[in-house]
């Protein structure tokens, strides 16, 4: 049987949509009836999502997540764009420390929290003992012990994993600016700041617009770092979203809770990218 020019196309593709069907909306449609079902599988409308609102750690959790996200992508961007531009100069071994910024990106997520935690330790950790030796503290620092703390260390520890990976994209942005701009600003007497300010950055924009939305899809969906070091401790301090479904699922086995959690983040995820989408359009 022949089958018509206009079919063959989508013949093709039909077996790779079919694979993509079960890998990502087969678990999306699961999730949802999860989500308004009980554990014996009869519908119970909204009650798994009224559970979860009025569960006290749901509102810290977002709360924390937002924290932990927010400033690790203010963080990231800041200090990878500004090792990006200095890496775009030319001086002596500039070959060896672009391939030496991108090792803290390429270190299996694991493998940084693990070394990360060790490091923070309250009694063994070098952070603490250069700290003391350089007597800049008095008595050790519990920085994975402490609510007030243990925050602005996991987002430390995510800065120093991404910010690679910013920078690199943005050294790949600066190639495509035209040298003659540079030149044109220097002929009217730009200094190096101005050249950053006014032809640099404004160039960079598109690349750090979508820098930073990767950076938020990630950072949303990423527990490694904080599950390996902290678990969510202490106190919950460090509690996000994504660990508080993890545990509700996989430790509670309280598995229409967690569905109901995850298509409320999956809402609010989804909402915030497309206010972000929204904006960057408007502003093009």
């Amino acid at each position: 049987m022949r089958i018509p020019k206009r079919f063959q196309g989508i013949m093709f593709v039909l077996p790779a949509l079919f694979v993509l069907a079960m890998l990502v909306f087969y678990p999306i449609v699961y999730t949802v009836v999860l989500s308004v079902t009980d554990p014996a599988g009869n519908y119970v409308g909204l009650e798994n999502f009224r559970s979860m609102i009025d569960a006290r750690l749901t509102a810290r959790a977002f709360w924390n997540t937002l924290i932990y996200v927010g400033f690790s992508i203010i963080f990231q961007v800041l200090i990878g764009t500004a090792v990006g531009i200095l890496l775009n100069n030319e001086f002596w071994g500039r070959g060896a420390v672009r391939a030496l910024i991108v090792v803290p990106w390429v270190i299996p997520g694991i493998v940084a929290a693990t070394t990360w935690a060790w490091m923070f330790h309250t009694e063994f950790g070098i952070i603490n003992y250069m700290a003391q030796s350089a007597h800049v503290i008095d008595q050790p620092v519990g920085w994975l012990t402490n609510p007030d703390t243990v925050l602005p260390a996991l987002i430390t520890v995510n800065v120093w994993k991404m910010f690679p990976f910013v920078a690199i994209m943005v050294l790949a942005g600066l190639q495509a600016i035209p040298n003659d701009l540079y030149e044109a600003a220097r002929i009217d007497g730009a200094r190096k700041h101005h050249e950053i300010l006014y032809v640099t950055l404004p160039h960079l924009r598109p690349v750090l617009m979508s820098i930073t939305l990767l950076l938020a899809i990630w950072g949303l969906n990423a527990i490694t770092i904080i599950y390996a070091m902290t678990k969510g401790g202490p106190a919950n301090r460090s509690l996000i979203t994504p660990i508080q479904i993890f545990r509700h699922a996989f430790e509670f086995f309280r598995f229409n809770e967690a569905a109901a959690l995850s298509v409320m983040f999956f809402g609010a995820t989804a909402l915030l990218m497309t206010l972000y989408i929204r904006i960057y359009a408007e502003k093009d």
